[in-house]
């Protein structure tokens, strides 16, 4: 896998996950449905621990917003025991999800990735903020 597939794959497991909190809520499962957003926020965290701010700038800004609104989704979610919250964060966290999918198979990201050994690119990411909304967003971190 490349850095890109392997974001594209941490993507999925917050997917995964955020629909077995949602399993939980309907079986009134509250300590797997903790556990479930546990993992999530996990990822995000290491998501978040990523990001190049001193590269990507405002871009890297968005991306954190992006991630710290779904973060918020997540946690308010769980506390509400509300599948609508939790299927929502799913909705975007699937928007940024494809397009990071999109570039993971991108030639000229492919290539930059090939030449680039001390770390991946900034790709332009279209982020879909909680509530609505999206605006391209280049991420910079490293894998």
């Amino acid at each position: 896998m490349n850095p890109v597939e392997l974001i594209v794959a941490l993507y999925d497991g917050m997917v995964r996950f955020l629909y077995q909190a949602i399993a939980a809520v309907e079986r009134q499962d509250a300590e797997e449905r903790r556990t479930k957003i546990g993992r999530v926020l996990e990822i995000l965290m290491h998501l978040q621990s990523r990001l190049r701010m001193d590269v990507g700038g405002s871009s890297a800004r968005a991306l954190s917003e992006f991630y710290a609104s779904i973060f918020a989704l997540c946690l308010e979610g769980s506390r509400l025991e509300s599948a609508d919250r939790l299927k929502e964060a799913i909705a975007c966290i699937r928007d940024v999800r494809e397009a990071w999918n999109v570039a993971a198979r991108d030639p000229e990201v492919l290539r930059q990735l090939a030449e680039n050994r001390e770390g991946p690119p900034a790709i332009a990411i279209p982020v879909r903020r909680a509530g609505g909304g999206a605006e391209p967003a280049r991420s910079s971190w490293t894998a």
